[in-house]
């Protein structure tokens, strides 16, 4: 009985070191292809997404100045097509006085 045992507990022994084994063979591997993923892609960077730069409180700056001129020029001009004209030169406008006021290059 217990010599059946000991069979056992060998082979149970033994089978948990081959999916020990197995286990440290696949680690290397996906390590090594990582490894070589990573020289040969480069890194992905979240450039272009305005969230990843700017903080809640220059978000709310860019709202307000984009309402406050859309307001302006909608109050203060009377033909629909100037409106729209005014509204699509401020929405092409935004994007680069946001980068000029607010970019934080050291230039």
């Amino acid at each position: 009985m217990s010599r059946e045992r000991a069979q056992r507990r060998a082979a149970r022994q033994a089978e948990a070191e081959q999916r020990q084994a197995q286990a440290r063979r696949r680690a290397t591997r996906s390590a090594r292809w990582r490894r070589l993923r990573e020289r040969i892609l480069p890194r992905r960077r979240r450039t272009g997404r305005l969230s990843s730069r700017r903080n809640r409180a220059q978000f709310a700056g860019i709202a307000v100045g984009i309402i406050v001129a859309l307001s302006v020029a909608w109050y203060a001009v009377d033909s629909w097509p100037e409106r729209v004209a005014a509204t699509v030169l401020a929405l092409l406008a935004l994007p680069a006085i946001v980068t000029l006021t607010l970019d934080r290059s050291t230039r």
